[in-house]
Formats: C-alpha cells, sequence, structure tokens
C-alpha cells in the first residue's frame, strides 16, 4: 500500500526530540507509547469488534502482513504506526483497543483507537456505525482507568505525556459528506465545512491534552482527488485525478499549517506537529519510477531520519 509505505517515511522524517534509539546512523525519537486516532489510515483492527459493513478481516487484505493474515487493517501489510513501533523497539505492531486479548505489556507500550471509515464529522459515521472521532477519546480515558491499575497514576502520567499521538482522518469527510453525497455541500461552502472540520479537530487535540498527552502529529490530507476511488467515480476511462478536490486539500492543508501552532500556544507544554502527506504522495502519483525501490532501507527514508527534531 503506497500511501501506508510513504506516509511512515515522512512521519518519521518529522519527528521528535528525545534520542535513544539509532537506525542508520539517524536518530530515533524516544517514545514509551504510541497512541492512535483516526480512520483506515491508521485503524490496526478496531472495526473487527463493532457492528460495521467496513471491515478489512477478509481477503485480499493482509497479503504482506506476517502470515498473509487479515487483521482488520485496511492494508495489504503493516501501517504507519505498526512499523513506527517497530523501528523504534516498542513492539512489532499497534493493537486495536478494542481487542479482547490485549496484554498488559500492549497496554503500556500503546494501542490504536482510531476506525475505519471515521472522521471528524459525526455525520460521516452516522450510516456505517464506525467509531466517530469526537468518540475515541472516550476509549482514551478508559485506557487510562484500565492503565492505572497495571502501573499506578504516576507512571502513567509519564507515559502520556512523553507518548507519540498520532491523528490522521478528514478524508472520509469531504467523500462521504461533501463530493460523492452532498450532504455538506447544502450548507455549508467548502471553505466552511473546512473550518467547521478543523474545529472538531481542534476538541480532539484540547480532549487529548486534557487527558495527559502533549506530543502529537497530525496528518493534513493527502491529495483527495487522486486517490483511487475517487478518480473511478469522475474519471472511470482516464483515470485522471480531480484537479479540484486536490486544491480544497491543499487549501485546507494551508489552514491546518497555521491552525496547529495556535492550538500549541494554547496549550503548554505541548507539541504539535503537521505532518504533510499531500506533497510527497502527489509526487510519488507524478513521478512513480523515483519510487520504484522504495523500502525502509532506501536512500530516500535513510536521507529522512535527519530530520528527527520537531516534536
Amino acid at each position: 500500500m503506497p500511501h501506508t509505505t510513504l506516509l511512515f517515511a515522512i512521519i518519521t522524517s518529522q519527528l521528535c526530540i528525545t534520542i535513544t534509539y539509532k537506525c542508520n546512523g539517524h536518530p530515533i525519537p524516544d517514545f514509551p507509547a504510541i497512541l492512535v486516532f483516526g480512520d483506515s489510515s491508521v485503524d490496526t483492527g478496531n472495526n473487527n469488534y463493532i457492528i460495521t459493513p467496513f471491515k478489512g478481516d477478509h481477503p485480499p487484505y493482509g497479503l504482506d502482513f506476517p502470515g498473509s493474515l487479515p487483521t482488520g487493517r485496511f492494508s495489504n501489510g503493516k501501517l504507519v504506526p505498526d512499523i513506527l513501533a517497530a523501528m523504534m523497539g516498542l513492539k512489532e505492531t499497534i493493537p486495536p483497543y478494542l481487542d479482547p486479548y490485549l496484554s498488559d505489556q500492549d497496554m503500556l507500550t500503546g494501542v490504536s483507537f482510531a476506525s475505519a471509515g471515521s472522521g471528524y464529522d459525526d455525520l460521516t459515521t452516522s450510516l456505517s456505525h464506525v467509531i466517530p472521532m469526537s468518540k475515541q477519546p472516550g476509549y482514551l480515558k478508559d485506557y487510562v482507568r484500565r492503565l492505572e491499575g497495571i502501573v499506578g497514576e504516576n507512571e502513567v502520567a509519564r507515559i502520556l505525556g512523553s507518548a507519540l499521538v498520532i491523528v490522521s482522518a478528514g478524508t472520509n469527510d469531504f467523500i462521504f459528506n461533501f463530493y460523492d453525497v452532498p450532504t455538506r455541500r447544502i450548507q455549508f461552502t467548502i471553505d466552511e465545512y473546512q473550518d467547521f472540520l478543523q474545529k472538531q479537530l481542534q476538541n480532539l487535540i484540547k480532549e487529548v491534552y486534557g487527558l495527559g498527552c502533549r506530543r502529537m502529529a497530525v496528518s493534513g490530507l493527502p491529495p483527495v482527488g487522486c486517490l483511487p476511488i475517487q478518480m473511478t467515480a469522475k474519471s472511470p476511462v482516464l483515470r485522471s485525478c480531480s484537479h479540484k478536490e486536490n486544491a480544497d486539500a491543499k487549501s485546507y492543508n494551508d489552514k491546518l499549517q497555521k491552525l496547529l501552532p495556535q492550538i500549541e500556544a494554547e496549550l503548554p507544554g505541548s507539541k504539535i506537529l503537521y505532518v504533510d502527506t499531500y506533497n510527497p504522495l502527489l509526487d510519488m502519483i507524478h513521478n512513480p519510477l523515483k519510487y520504484r525501490k522504495f523500502s525502509k532501507s532506501s536512500t530516500e527514508i535513510t536521507s529522512l531520519y535527519k530530520d528527527l527534531n520537531a516534536i
């Protein structure tokens, strides 16, 4: 899944601060845990445990996952949080929080609260019955209570304060509520809907911060008009990108880059990183030969480790 592989490189290239691990001579951030909120880009299997048609627990998903088993990840293999956890020496994969067999060690080193099909707009999940972004911090509250029973309040405060929080969502809101199903387009202009979504994101960040998390990486939108679902819907013959939808994604990202520092300034001790997925993915789409041998050992990724100094 090129989106997942490249997003891993992008996030890894833009992360962190205190260093103990090394990779190819470049520093890797030292986080005690990874906590994940979002949609299918970071859902490691929570939808397996809820009643919804949005499931990735069947082939062809999981083809390149260890054992070639579909795990609920909407990917042929691992997702970004899994790869980051392995690179940081935490564990091989990030488990879904709803997994009834979570071990204490899994709890200590991080989980995913994400749900495929989710979005910042609660309307996005009204028909699919997946977990909206507004509800995912509620699972974090439950996680905190469970973790306190394992290691106590002081250690939980330390883990949360140093954990890496990944937030990746927004694409489904535009596809399901504005472009393909114009429910919100009747109510909002594109500019107004962008602001509406970012207000919901701001609420989520503040709620997660209020529970003790301080270090966050927030992903912008990809080039939405170049996603296969949109090219198939809008240009089934030529399979060309929707320039309008890409322009909307870019303007959303421009707003987000201005908003995140403002939120950070309002939340003492926080570090909130904007993760650019738009430009690297667009470059991959337009120049695929540059990435034909893209892997963890590639020069492209190795050179990115030098920038691990953002949060």
